[in-house]
């Protein structure tokens, strides 16, 4: 993964941790919390598609709209690992 990639998924990851405290509500983590777990959502996605081999074939045009669906996708999945394993406060 070369500095531009990560820089790509950076990006992607703190617009997708902005989406994904929008489509799980309720988390509670802020602004801010949101974007650092959209980004290391960004780069748990990407992990993802790298170890299941689906990044051949799960190509989207034009590319960033991959990038973003990737990053939304691994933002919701650490979200909803963070809620079962600290359940916390409800609102």
């Amino acid at each position: 993964m070369d500095m531009q990639h990560i820089l790509i998924v950076l990006a992607f990851g703190a617009i997708a941790g902005w989406l994904a405290g929008l489509i799980f509500r309720g988390t509670g983590y802020g602004l801010i919390g949101d974007i650092v777990i959209g980004i290391l959502g960004g780069f748990i996605g990407h992990l993802i598609l790298m170890k299941t081999n689906l990044e051949s074939t799960f190509k989207l045009d034009p590319e960033w709209l991959r990038q973003l669906i990737v990053a939304v996708a691994g933002a919701l999945i650490l979200l909803l690992v963070i809620k079962l394993v600290f359940p916390g406060k409800k609102k």
